[in-house]
């Protein structure tokens, strides 16, 4: 059974749908909660695993803490060796800056619904086959990838952010918004800011409102984003060969 690392850094910044379809489909999560245990978290390399996953996080990606630093090396271990990556939110901007990105505070928290725009390599890239090219995704940062990796190429941008999602080389993949929750999880994840954050532009009968109008489409997207992650990013014989 293929291994997959993933990092955690708080109990609601979970994979949420994106760990429900790799388990289904025949992968090993190994949970690291850098919650609770800090850069020790961080494994020093991918032995004995096929795969990592970066989840969200509440610091800040351009402060050098340790486990940050830590994690940007296994970052570029596991793109050296061709393994998949898969960044969110702050994991999808710790790719960016661990392969020589650049990432910068946006004037205005991005929070919400936000139209998500692929672009012209987005529109023929595998890993987002079947995702319309423009589809309501749930944004909550305050950060951004300003300049993409050396080499990599941008697939998907928002009025907001210009660089949505990101591949570099065969099989890191960067996603800034939360393909990853689920209905609960976006209410969830406005009442944990809400606790540390007191000028959000979102309250929570608005957010209603925006789950109303866009959750059917987005969850259909990410679905299926989930499934194309689970059949596309660990190649078969690797699978095979575990």
């Amino acid at each position: 059974m293929a291994t997959i690392i993933v990092l955690q850094d708080g109990q609601h910044l979970g994979p949420a749908r994106l760990g429900v379809t790799l388990r289904d489909h025949g992968f090993k999560l190994d949970y690291r909660r850098i919650d609770r245990d800090g850069e020790a978290a961080v494994p020093p390399d991918m032995d004995g695993a096929q795969g990592l996953v970066v989840l969200g996080s509440p610091e800040v990606p351009t402060e050098d803490l340790p486990w940050v630093t830590r994690t940007m090396d296994l970052i570029r271990q596991a793109h050296e060796a061709e393994m998949p990556v898969i960044g969110l939110c702050m994991g999808h901007q710790l790719i960016a800056r661990a392969l020589g990105g650049e990432v910068e505070k946006l004037p205005k928290m991005a929070l919400g619904f936000e139209p998500v725009e692929l672009t012209v390599a987005g529109q023929t890239e595998t890993m987002l086959a079947g995702v319309p090219w423009s589809v309501p995704m749930f944004q909550s940062h305050e950060h951004h990838v300003s300049k993409a990796p050396p080499g990599a190429t941008v697939l998907a941008k928002s009025a907001t952010t210009p660089v949505e999602c990101f591949k570099a080389g065969i099989r890191t993949y960067g996603f800034q918004y939360h393909f990853e929750f689920d209905r609960p999880g976006i209410t969830r994840h406005l009442s944990s800011l809400k606790k540390t954050h007191s000028d959000l532009s979102l309250t929570l009968d608005q957010l209603e409102g925006q789950l109303a109008e866009n959750y059917a489409l987005f969850a259909r997207a990410c679905d299926r984003l989930c499934i194309n992650i689970a059949s596309f990013a660990v190649p078969f014989d690797r699978l095979l060969a575990v």
